[in-house]
């Protein structure tokens, strides 16, 4: 029988062995455990758990674990560890270097706590030796009071540095064994729930107890996300682990929305710090071990996040709809802050190479599986999609990506994304096909500079980096290439959008990707898209920028009709009809089969004529008509569609008329004309190279000729000197005038700058981390220039004709005035008579002019 007294009752149990414990259990046990709640010295509070844990702990019953032992124990170690806590946080307010015996106290506090925990983990380190399934309802009370523990402990650790500011080097060798400590009865912790069982009867307790399990372990994971990169791993591992492993039992019950947050957070904190080190390596210039092992770990911590992101995904993603919006921005600031983005941090090609290999690769899984999941393709593809401007480029480089992996989808997963909201009910969404080209349009700052992306392997040879133009549009046409026929509707209306939009960059991609669709199909639907492109050029209204895209356009596409779809095409739009002609300009005879060349060309020529016969021979004559000077618009805009034709013909002109062509360019450029009438010039100019002029006219011709080159090298507009640039190069390389070259350029600057072209040398040029600031900037005054016409109701009102003026009744000056005009008309007339013999048809207009006066009379109120 044990003594009575307390202290004689524990010395004597120092001697028992196992045995005497398992048999002297019912009847020590109470008292001790009464002892232990009674208790309110630490130090005898901790020696009792011990005893209690080392010595009787192992003879209890699994069944009667929890009533038995842990609920009566843990609650009272519980209170221990908040008085200790307490008394920490109160006495480190006053702790001073100079207060020896405050400090004292405060490491009698921290070592007390060491024990606490150290015991506790030998509570848990004994059940894992138990070698069998634990049911949780065994030990329901561990579980939630060492995590309770766990984690307030990690806290404390991670505040010590603000808590106890500069003292910290007094205690810092007890705050490690501290969090040591804590480490280790997390993972004593983790091992043992590795053994839970949740097949018993009380499932439902067990599900809550599990369920509260992992959200503290996912508190945790929040206080040690910046501690230690293999605990943090650690803690995660456990979480994705314990939530499949009781998947069935669990998924309707977890907070996923909670879990799949704190897997990006911490992905995107990871990948920050990887991109933290490499910028450091790169501006300090030089690779410490240190560091780049330290790169290295974290590069790997990404890749453990992405992968834990695709296995929980992969297993939960029906209850994952109200997480798409974070997968999404997730996905955004990774590539925000990953080269080529404007708005990433300059890193070396190696550490860039690292990261995308090790880091991005795993997260790539991530998109396959979301592809299926409407809420995921409404959230990418949504109509009120406001993304800021570092979000533009990797919201393209998503749908490029999707884009690549959608063939690999089932019909009905493609028609999804392929096709935007159909029903007022569903959530707002665009094609794919439009959000492309939105998305590309956004890239304004991207396309400017431009940035660059791997390339594709060609016959075998390396990677070359390609523009991002290039990249879209070589993935946009391998796309295009993949879709079913059943998709082309979506297709061309985005194709046909994109073109009439009003980005040009945008419309130059529709039109390579639409010529694209038209070389790959089949001859009839190229034929059918040249046909509805006509018919759209012919029913434009007036003088509009979407009619000269589509002139392009069709212009392109005529190349790639076959020929007798060529012909049909003649026969439904006759050059030789009037009506056809402003359909007739756009296109290039080139286009044609040469018989059908000429067939063509001698229709245009004759219908030509024609209309100009017919207008000479009009009632108009030339003193009636109003003079024309060379800065009228609508001279201009004749000219400019003259002077490509006068490339076919100029040899066989005149000379006399060449000179004639020169003089008029002269002095029309002398009048400051717009840029496209320039840029005709220039067009025609290239061409020069190949005319060889007769020696009469040279004297008159050469002069204008060197104006022309001359002032347009000089033109500030920096479109119109890269044409003039290329033209003069054009033409410098096929004249056999060669004397007229030096001619042209009339100062060493002009003769610098060509210089400089032909040796494609650079001048002036700015730092890669200028030029991406400056683009930045200019993107953001774009942005919101464009945001505030769209706010005003500007946007697009430049596409619709001016309103008419509105009609007033007139007023009774304006009676007045006619009536007075009718007068004087009277009056002359009546002069006429008195002077000669009146016409024969004289009589016959005034009886017709007193019927209209008695009509008017009659409609006089």
């Amino acid at each position: 029988m044990s003594p009575a007294d307390p202290e004689l009752l524990l010395r004597e149990l120092g001697g028992w062995d196992g045995a005497l414990c398992r048999r002297e259990l019912p009847c020590v046990l109470p008292r001790l455990l009464s002892m232990y709640q009674n208790s309110d010295d630490w130090t005898e509070h901790i020696r009792v758990l011990r005893i209690l844990t080392e010595m009787f702990l192992p003879h209890i019953n699994l069944s009667e674990l929890e009533q038995t032992f842990f609920s009566k124990v843990l609650p009272k170690a519980i209170q221990l560890f908040d008085d200790l806590l307490y008394e920490l946080s109160s006495q480190a307010k006053g702790l001073t270097s100079q207060n020896i015996e405050l400090c004292k106290a405060v490491r009698n506090v921290l070592q007390t706590m060491v024990q606490l925990l150290e015991t506790l983990t030998g509570c848990v380190r004994h059940i894992c030796t138990l070698q069998e399934p634990v049911p949780l309802e065994n030990i329901r009370t561990l579980p939630s009071s060492i995590l309770y523990v766990i984690k307030n402990t990690f806290m404390h650790c991670k505040d010590s540095e603000s808590l106890y500011s500069e003292c910290l080097h007094l205690i810092s060798d007890l705050l490690q064994s501290l969090f040591k400590e804590t480490y280790s009865l997390q993972k004593q912790l983790m091992e043992l729930l590795d053994m839970i069982s949740m097949e018993s009867a009380s499932a439902e307790d067990s599900i809550v107890d599990m369920v509260s399990v992992i959200h503290t372990v996912l508190e945790i994971c929040s206080v040690i996300s910046n501690m230690d990169h293999a605990l943090h791993a650690n803690t995660w591992k456990f979480i994705i682990k314990q939530s499949l492993k009781h998947h069935s039992l669990l998924q309707s019950h977890l907070k996923h929305k909670d879990i799949l947050s704190g897997l990006c957070k911490d992905t995107l904190f990871s990948f920050h710090s990887c991109l933290q080190l490499a910028e450091q390596m790169k501006l300090s210039g030089t690779q410490e071990t240190t560091d780049y092992k330290l790169f290295q770990r974290t590069v790997k911590l990404c890749r453990f996040f992405a992968n834990s992101l695709v296995h929980y995904i992969k297993e939960f993603i029906p209850f994952l709809s109200d997480s798409c919006c974070r997968l999404h921005q997730l996905y955004l600031q990774i590539y925000s802050k990953f080269p080529p983005s404007l708005y990433a941090p300059v890193i070396s090609e190696a550490h860039q190479d690292e990261i995308a290999r090790v880091f991005l690769v795993a997260l790539d899984p991530l998109i396959h599986q979301l592809l299926p999941f409407r809420p995921f393709l409404e959230q990418v593809l949504s109509e009120k999609l406001d993304l800021s401007p570092e979000l533009h480029l990797p919201q393209c480089h998503l749908l490029v990506t999707i884009m690549d992996k959608l063939p690999s989808q089932s019909e009905a997963v493609q028609a999804l994304w392929t096709t935007g909201s159909q029903f007022s009910a569903e959530v707002p969404r665009l094609s794919l096909f439009s959000a492309l080209f939105l998305g590309f349009q956004q890239c304004s700052g991207e396309l400017s500079l431009p940035v660059c992306l791997p390339g594709v392997m060609d016959n075998g040879q390396a990677e070359v980096p390609v523009s991002l133009y290039h990249h879209f549009c070589v993935h946009l046409c391998a796309f295009i290439a993949s879709t079913p026929p059943s998709h082309f509707p979506q297709l061309e209306h985005a194709l046909l959008d994109a073109v009439l939009g009003s980005s040009m960059i945008t419309s130059l991609l529709a039109m390579d990707s639409w010529c694209f669709l038209a070389r790959y199909g089949t001859a009839e639907l190229c034929a059918h898209h040249v046909f509805v492109i006509a018919h759209l050029i012919k029913s434009c209204p007036g003088e509009c920028y979407q009619l000269s895209v589509l002139g392009v356009l069709l212009r392109r596409m005529l190349f790639l009709m076959a020929p007798d779809h060529q012909v049909e095409f003649t026969q439904k739009f006759p050059p030789k009809e009037a009506e056809n002609l402003l359909l007739w300009q756009h296109i290039s005879l080139k286009a044609l089969t040469p018989d059908l060349r000429k067939q063509v060309a001698h229709q245009l020529c004759a219908v030509g004529l024609t209309q100009c016969r017919q207008w000479l021979s009009g009632r108009c004559t030339l003193g009636e008509l109003p003079p024309v000077v060379s800065s009228q618009p609508c001279l201009q805009q004749t000219l400019c569609l003259l002077l490509p034709l006068l490339e076919f013909f100029i040899q066989t002109l005149d000379p006399q008329l060449i000179t004639q062509v020169f003089a008029m360019q002269a002095s029309l450029l002398e009048l400051d004309p717009p840029d496209h009438v320039r840029l005709a010039a220039l067009d025609l100019l290239s061409s020069m190279g190949k005319l060889f002029m007769p020696q009469e006219i040279q004297g008159q011709v050469i002069p204008k000729l060197s104006y022309l080159f001359a002032s347009l090298l000089a033109d500030k507009t920096w479109l119109i000197y890269q044409h003039a640039l290329e033209a003069f190069t054009q033409f410098a390389e096929t004249t056999k005038h060669e004397d007229v070259v030096p001619q042209c350029l009339n100062s060493e600057e002009t003769k610098n700058k060509v210089v400089c072209f032909l040796a494609k040398a650079r001048q002036g040029e700015e730092t890669a981390e200028a030029r991406a600031e400056r683009v930045k900037q200019e993107k953001a005054v774009c942005s919101a220039h464009l945001l505030k016409m769209k706010m005003d109701g500007e946007w697009g009102s430049a596409l619709e004709p001016l309103a008419k003026r509105a009609c007033h009744s007139p007023c009774e000056e304006q009676y007045k005035s006619a009536i007075d005009t009718a007068e004087r008309a009277l009056e002359a007339v009546k002069l006429l008579l008195q002077k000669g013999p009146s016409p024969a048809w004289l009589a016959v207009k005034l009886e017709a002019l007193q019927t209209a006066v008695a009509i008017l009379r009659n409609t006089v109120q």
